[in-house]
């Protein structure tokens, strides 16, 4: 029988027990937030509804007629479907090696997508039974890089070389027609503005491969390349207005709040049986090529695409595809986009609410994609509650989520110590005015956030999620950025950019005012939603200092000093959002 202790999902997926769940608790089965309830107990979920909460007859009839209900193998796991191997026999004997045609470019820029495209066979289930690869050889060194079906006949290779060279290439196939394939071709400077693919720095920053500094500056629109071509049209345009040079964005297809509708496309065709069931053997390149050309035009603006690969909120059972259909997946995503120069990955959103994996799941598939993926794009794991372990070698980067209502980025500067890597809190919470506590932070507040993490030396990230009628909000669809915040954080980044480093780190700091910057060449005190009337300030020995009283909202800079040297009280307006930023004089 069911009890209390019940998961939720096993009595979801069995048919009298969800039809008492239906009629009781009406508003769980259909929320839309039901993906996440999936793992918890019977007994949790009623609590938290607020008719069932307030009525203990309602509870006790509940779970009688639950009670009744045979639960044998409900929860079970289910059933784990083995891999699918390739199949060597894929094309006979009689199919000449190395037959099939190909077409590639003879040149390609440096840190752009060398494509090499072959028509080949199409029978049975090339997404399956036929892998391609390619090995590329630049005369010092071999690289491979995985090929994928693109239907209709159409093979991809797709390869960014990271070198100006003379390159040659060999393909490797089940199917004979593909395997043995040759050809070269030369890689020349990059194109203008494209400076490659983002990589870690100093430790606890960021560069682009040819040196170029980055400061990432992220925001979060989940399933903005899932809505129709207004609203990525809209997106598109808002990026190109904006300083955001990050986005997050998921792969697959999101159910939650604000964000209910179906995807005009998804990642995998309907069983050919009617079931309604998803064939997981085979891909819709139609969703994936419209993903990838999205990727592409964020390159155009020069913002980098933080594709997010596996995520909890889900109705349509993308969540809980199994091992094998996971790798399938995640092996096809880094096929198609581990050649575009501003990709990185994010294994989840949210890693700790996908209840159908384990860490040793996590670790198989981020052994898969570092295989996969030649150019070794930054790779991280995001949280909800607890953190995953940001000190195992594949993590680049620290991708963190707020772990209080309030305080999150003044861990910044511990968290760097803790594991040594860049600190990016993705999601601090957003400007919005929904009645979730997550999503109704005043612009001000946004603002405070970005300041404390970026003087703690690490990197805070951007959402939006103000109401609207057509609830089409920026942190899930994209659209128009509406918030007082972007600007303010365009501000930010400018100071930052100032810094002769192009970066700030933690310096030591008063009780009540973090400091960071370069030491003694370039100092910010930050006092957040505190607001002294002044401050003396002491200022690094040894030379002369401009010193700016920053208003970080007005977005205003006051010069109180040309070349102060010593101890200098600095007259402050009273007001809160306000920093002191101290610059070496040169002669």
């Amino acid at each position: 029988m069911f009890t209390p202790t019940s998961r939720i999902s096993a009595a979801l997926e069995n048919d009298a027990a969800r039809a008492v769940l239906a009629r009781y608790l009406p508003g769980v089965v259909n929320s839309p937030m039901l993906g996440q309830l999936r793992g918890m107990p019977i007994g949790v979920v009623v609590e938290h509804d607020t008719a069932a909460a307030a009525d203990p007859t309602l509870r006790e009839r509940l779970f009688a007629e639950l009670a009744a209900i045979d639960d044998q193998g409900a929860g079970d796991p289910r059933p784990e479907e083995p891999p699918i191997p390739p199949d060597p026999a894929y094309e006979g004997a009689d199919v000449p090696r190395a037959s099939a045609t190909a077409r590639f470019p003879d040149q390609c820029a440096q840190w752009d997508v060398f494509e090499i495209e072959i028509a080949g066979p199409a029978h049975g289930n090339p997404f399956v039974d036929v892998d391609l690869t390619a090995t590329f050889d630049d005369g010092e060194r071999e690289l491979r890089a995985g090929g994928f079906y693109d239907g209709d006949g159409t093979y991809r290779i797709r390869f960014m070389p990271d070198r100006a060279a003379v390159w040659t290439f060999t393909t490797s196939s089940t199917a004979r027609s593909l395997d043995g394939l040759t050809g070269s071709f030369v890689s020349g400077p990059p194109a203008p503005g494209r400076h490659g693919p983002v990589r870690v720095a100093d430790g606890h920053h960021f560069r682009h491969a040819d040196g170029t500094r980055y400061l990432p500056i992220g925001t979060t629109a989940y399933a903005w390349t899932h809505q129709p071509e207004r609203l990525r049209t809209a997106t598109r345009r808002a990026l190109a207005e904006s300083a955001f040079n990050k986005v997050r964005m998921c792969v697959l297809p999101k159910a939650y709040l604000y964000n209910t509708e179906d995807p005009e496309l998804f990642p995998f065709p309907r069983c050919a049986s009617g079931s309604g069931d998803w064939d997981t053997t085979r891909f819709d390149p139609a969703f994936f090529r419209r993903f990838e050309d999205e990727v592409l035009a964020l390159r155009e603006l020069g913002v980098e695409a933080d594709v997010i690969l596996f995520h909890p909120y889900d109705r349509w059972g993308f969540a809980e595809l199994g091992r094998a259909a996971d790798d399938r997946l995640a092996r096809y995503v880094v096929r198609r986009l581990a050649a575009f120069s501003n990709v990185w990955w994010s294994m989840a959103n949210e890693y700790d609410l996908i209840r159908t994996r384990t860490e040793d799941d996590w670790e198989r598939l981020a052994a898969l994609v570092t295989e996969e993926d030649p150019a070794g794009h930054l790779t991280s794991i995001h949280n909800c509650f607890g953190f995953y372990d940001h000190s195992r070698p594949w993590i680049t980067h620290c991708s963190v989520q707020r772990v209080d209502v309030y305080r999150t980025a003044e861990n910044t500067d511990e968290w760097r110590k803790r594991w040594g890597k860049p600190v990016v809190i993705d999601e601090c919470g957003y400007e919005g005015d929904i009645d979730q506590g997550w999503g109704n932070l005043t612009g001000e507040e946004m603002v405070r956030r970005f300041w404390e993490g970026a003087v703690r030396g690490g990197y805070v990230g951007h959402g939006e999620t103000i109401l609207n009628e057509a609830e089409e909000l920026w942190w899930s669809k994209g659209g128009e950025l509406v918030g007082d915040s972007p600007a303010r954080i365009a501000f930010l980044t400018e100071v930052v950019a100032d810094s002769p480093t192009g970066v700030l780190d933690p310096l030591p700091s008063e009780w009540d005012a973090p400091r960071g910057g370069v030491a003694g060449e370039y100092e910010l005190v930050y006092f957040g939603f505190n607001r002294p009337r002044f401050r003396n300030v002491v200022l690094p020995p040894d030379g002369r200092f401009a010193v700016d009283v920053l208003d970080t909202w007005a977005m205003t800079v006051d010069r109180v000093a040309d070349a102060a040297s010593g101890t200098l009280r600095v007259e402050l307006p009273g007001r809160p959002y306000t920093a002191i930023r101290v610059t070496r004089v040169t002669d």
